[in-house]
């Protein structure tokens, strides 16, 4: 079995003797076939590239990398880290169903399950990320079909205890869908914890340069769809020819559903250049991972240090509420975003950023140029105040997203942005 840096370059793409070495853009909507017949076949039973609406030969390279750094069988490759945490859900759930999320995740997907499911007909119940499991149990309905969190919560930076959610999860017989961005498959591998389906912003640190908007699916492949609750996956799909999923793909029941019903409808799939472009990203992601957490730790403690600052989160600290799953699910190395409340609230908060040079004011995070965003006012302005305070953002929380410029100019901005500020 190849390593994490050995699969960075290699997985997915194997040049045959006198192919390119680098895995090439196939940048084709569709294919060439010699028969009818053969078209009619692959509509039955799509084993092929087809329409680059399902699937496409350069997408398919990164989606095998991807499965591949994290120990699944299979992956699919989204428009978006929004439209994966979408699609994620909806190839469960239907009108009339319910699933329960932890409240400290990011905030574009607390108002996607909150609002928008809201409006399918898909109740979501928050709970704290820090419940116990009699807590997750009492959160469960008859209709629950998930349980959904984050390794790392943006911006929070809260550590899911993915075995306890997995377990309750699984004594209920739903999956545990986990958003594993902030820490990629090189720093956890949440399937190795029990979790059923993995999903990413690929926008983030498997991109790292903020080139392109992304997302993936991941299937682990364990997960009993056969168990009774989901006849989705083992009762003819009326849209697809009465195909049965778990007869006819078995471990990939889950990722082929996805592909073949909600990629099919809603077309959220990303170009072959945006694949091209991620996977030199994910080239270097092994490499990247441990300097954005060495950085992350040195920033971190310095701000601990700071008397501008009121409070620090980073789980990497071992004064961190969060040190001890950081270091079950993580090995202690917790990436390069740190979260922390600048004394003086919203006012002293976007002081300090308007003063920053080097670092950048950006809606973005996990690139390898160091940014900042306030998050009460940016990302998570369509929360309430009780919504805020229930996700873990306090009003004078500043998200620092430390690149891989050197270390000591990144601190000499930060100095000086302080000196500006009460």
């Amino acid at each position: 079995m190849m390593h994490d840096e050995t699969k960075c370059l290699h997985s997915g793409y194997r040049p045959k003797s006198g192919e390119p070495s680098v895995m090439p853009i196939v940048q084709s909507t569709t294919y060439r076939f010699d028969s009818t017949a053969h078209v009619a076949e692959l509509f039955d039973r799509p084993t092929e590239y087809l329409y680059s609406r399902f699937a496409n030969p350069t997408v398919d390279a990164v989606e095998k990398k991807i499965a591949d750094l994290e120990g699944g069988v299979g992956a699919m490759c989204t428009s978006s880290g929004q439209a994966a945490a979408l699609l994620s859900v909806l190839n469960i759930c239907q009108a009339g169903d319910s699933i329960i999320c932890s409240s400290a995740v990011y905030g574009g997907t607390f108002n996607l399950f909150a609002v928008t499911l809201k409006r399918f007909g898909i109740e979501c119940v928050f709970i704290p990320p820090d419940a116990d499991e009699t807590e997750i149990n009492r959160a469960f309905r008859q209709n629950t079909r998930l349980i959904f969190g984050e390794t790392l919560a943006n911006p929070a930076l809260v550590v899911c205890d993915i075995e306890k959610f997995a377990r309750v999860a699984h004594a209920h017989n739903v999956p545990f869908i986990i958003d594993n961005t902030f820490a990629t498959p090189i720093l956890c591998k949440p399937f190795q914890f029990g979790a059923d389906i993995v999903i990413h912003s690929t926008s983030k640190y498997m991109d790292g340069h903020a080139l392109q908007v992304g997302g993936v699916i991941v299937d682990g492949g364990n997960f009993n769809w056969k168990n009774g609750k989901f006849p989705e996956f083992t009762t003819p799909d009326d849209s697809y020819h009465g195909l049965i999923y778990t007869e006819e793909f078995g471990q990939l029941a889950y990722i082929i559903k996805a592909r073949m019903q909600l990629m099919r409808d809603f077309g959220v799939y990303p170009a072959a250049h945006s694949a091209f472009l991620l996977n030199l990203g994910l080239e270097t992601l092994a490499i990247r991972m441990p300097r954005y957490a060495e950085q992350g730790q040195r920033i971190a403690k310095y701000l601990t240090e700071s008397p501008k600052v009121e409070d620090v989160s980073y789980p990497g600290l071992s004064s961190d509420k969060y040190y001890p799953l950081a270091k079950k699910y993580l090995g202690g190395k917790t990436s390069g975003v740190v979260t922390f409340i600048i004394r003086g609230g919203r006012k002293n908060a976007a002081r300090f950023m308007d003063n920053l040079h080097l670092i950048s004011n950006e809606v973005h995070v996990a690139d390898i140029r160091t940014c900042v965003l306030h998050p009460a006012s940016e990302t998570h302005r369509q929360l309430t105040d009780e919504q805020l305070l229930a996700a873990g953002i306090h009003p004078g929380m500043i998200r620092l997203s430390v690149g891989l410029e050197n270390i000591d100019d990144i601190l000499t901005d930060l100095e000086q942005a302080f000196s500006k500020v009460d």
